[in-house]
């Protein structure tokens, strides 16, 4: 299963890799044998002296860090480097929140999350879990479920199942709008999520003529990506 997931990279537009929480190195030592330069950042103190013991090719790319805190381009500069990893499920949708942040330099992420949170990321509008984070994710990425994990792979085995996806950074990803402002917007109308964007966005403080448009009469989980944009070029034109 480890294979399947370091083999979901595709090692195209990079030539570094960090693997975020590798742990005892499960995955690490199927991405050593790849013709790519592996790092890892590891908050785990024995984590890390087993990886600095056991895995030779890491010499000088083991990064003792909290990868939500710590500033990565102090390792890579401004250099394109892919992420991968089992992620931590209680902290793996601040890792993508990061990746975005950091999409200028990260053109493809893959990993394994819980079911439901990789469901999320790659579902469409219209689904029940469709949300801040398959927004955000899909505005910028091209994203894919790839398979399902189950429980039994583990030991101890968890009580829920994984599933692994991965994202490919669009080659037009500087979108057409204000992209803070797209952030603050979709967040604003999910955090409200059963509301119209007529009710979920009036802290925004738009205008009436704005908000007699009829996409306001939508909730969030009916627009798609591109009438997110939409919406945010619209806004901003508003002078918010």
């Amino acid at each position: 299963m480890a294979q399947r997931i370091a083999d979901a990279l595709t090692l195209k537009e990079y030539k570094k890799v960090l693997e975020i929480g590798p742990g005892m190195g499960v995955l690490t030592k199927y991405l050593l044998e790849k013709p790519i330069d592996t790092y890892v950042i590891e908050i785990d103190t024995e984590s890390v002296a087993y990886l600095q013991n056991h895995y030779s090719k890491l010499n000088g790319k083991i990064i003792s860090e909290d990868f939500l805190r710590y500033n990565i381009k102090e390792v890579f500069g401004e250099e394109p480097f892919a992420i991968i990893g089992n992620f931590p499920y209680n902290i793996s949708s601040q890792i993508v929140f990061k990746a975005l942040e950091l999409r200028d330099q990260i053109p493809e992420f893959s990993g394994m999350f819980q079911k439901e949170v990789a469901e999320r990321i790659c579902s469409k509008k219209g689904s029940k879990v469709y949300g801040i984070l398959s927004v955000l994710a899909q505005a910028f990425y091209d994203v894919e479920y790839l398979f399902t994990v189950d429980e039994n792979v583990f030991t101890p085995p968890p009580k829920v199942k994984s599933g692994v996806m991965r994202m490919i950074r669009k080659e037009n990803y500087h979108l057409p709008c204000d992209e803070k402002l797209l952030f603050t917007v979709v967040k604003t109308a999910f955090n409200q999520r059963r509301k119209t964007l007529r009710n979920s966005l009036k802290s925004l403080n738009l205008s009436n003529i704005l908000r007699e448009d009829s996409i306001f009469d939508l909730r969030p989980e009916q627009i798609s990506v591109e009438q997110f944009i939409e919406l945010t070029q619209k806004i901003k034109a508003d002078g918010v």
